[in-house]
Parts: C-alpha cells; structure tokens; sequence
C-alpha cells in the first residue's frame, strides 16, 4: 500500500507540483488531495490536470469538526504536507494527526519566521539585514508559527547583489530539490519504524 500525502497549499503552487511529479510514479507513496483555502488558488489547477482530487474550504472550516478535520479522516493521510499555505493550522487538526504535519519556511529558522513571515517579506528582511546566506527549513508544525521541530535545513549564499527576487529563485531551487526527498525519508523511516 502506497502512503497517502495530503497537500495544503494557497497560492500557484509550484511546490506541490513539484512533489506531486516527485511521486508520480513512486512505489512509496502518492499524493492522494490537494486542499486549498483560496477557490482561485493555481493550485486547483495544477492538481486537477494530475488528476488529484481537491478541497477548498472557508477558512472558519478549518477549526470544525465537520469541516477540514471530516475531509482529512475520510482521506486518512499518512502526511500532511503544508506547501505555501498561508493559515495557522488549528490544535484540533494537528491533535487528530500528531507528527504528521510538516511545513517548509523559505529561511533558516529561528530567523524570519512569524505571522506574516512568508514569500517576499522573508526575502526582504533577508536582504535588508544583509544575510551572507539564507535558506530552507522544513519542520513538524505545532500550534505556533513556525515554532515545530526542525526536520531538515539546506542553506544557499547571498551576495551583496541578492535582492529579493533572486534569494527567492536561489530559494525555491533548494525547495524543490530537497521537499521531496525529506518527504519520501519520512514515509520511509515510518514504514521501517
């Protein structure tokens, strides 16, 4: 049985799809639902093309019973992957799914994570604080921004030429490289522990 990964995403999603042609033709797992609060999200798109189903939700539904957390017990994810999603995931959900919820933040933290420390402002506040490196942290998600265990970090240097646009690009190389792997080696150490 492949292990079933769920995807929260609420923009263009070029991480999720990056994941999702990761594991297309795995023998480990596949990604089985893709959930976004945003109805506009590109990401619908990207997934429905793949044939994955999809679950938009208003954001008070995040916090329900009979909202997201029905949705995610029906579909039974060995992982929840949340890949630029944009809302602060309630105790109820992570408590019906301890450990399996991971986040990846465009930097390394501690630094410049926080509520409204995503996309372009971390890259900003890289450059203006003139970083001689930035990076990549993927981490288990608890009920504070940014604050769960650190799983993995990959760094990339800056140079004095870095603007935000650039440490972005040198950024999502490093997503898209490493997401998928850390992902796989979680669903693997878990099926071998």
């Amino acid at each position: 049985m492949k292990k079933r990964i769920v995807i929260f995403a609420s923009g263009s999603g070029t991480n999720a799809q990056n994941i999702i042609n990761y594991f297309k033709s795995s023998s480990i797992a596949e990604v089985v639902l893709v959930v976004s609060n945003n109805e506009k999200a590109e990401v619908l798109q990207r997934a429905g093309s793949e044939n994955i189903k999809t679950y938009t939700f208003k954001k008070e539904m995040l916090s329900k019973e009979n909202g997201v957390l029905r949705i995610l017990k029906e579909t039974k994810p060995d992982l929840i992957v949340l890949a630029g999603f944009l809302l602060k995931v309630p105790r109820l959900l992570l408590n019906a799914f301890p450990g399996k919820v991971i986040n990846i933040h465009p930097a390394l933290l501690p630094k410049y994570g926080g509520k409204g420390m995503y996309g372009q402002h971390v890259h900003r506040a890289v450059i203006d604080n003139r970083e001689t490196e930035t990076g990549i942290t993927i981490h288990f998600v608890n009920e504070h921004y940014d604050e769960g265990a650190v799983i993995f970090q990959a760094t990339t240097p800056l140079t004095a030429k870095d603007d935000p646009e650039t440490t972005a690009a040198k950024v999502r190389t490093l997503e898209h490289r490493h997401f998928p792997e850390v992902i796989e080696q979680l669903l693997t150490a878990e099926t071998n522990g």
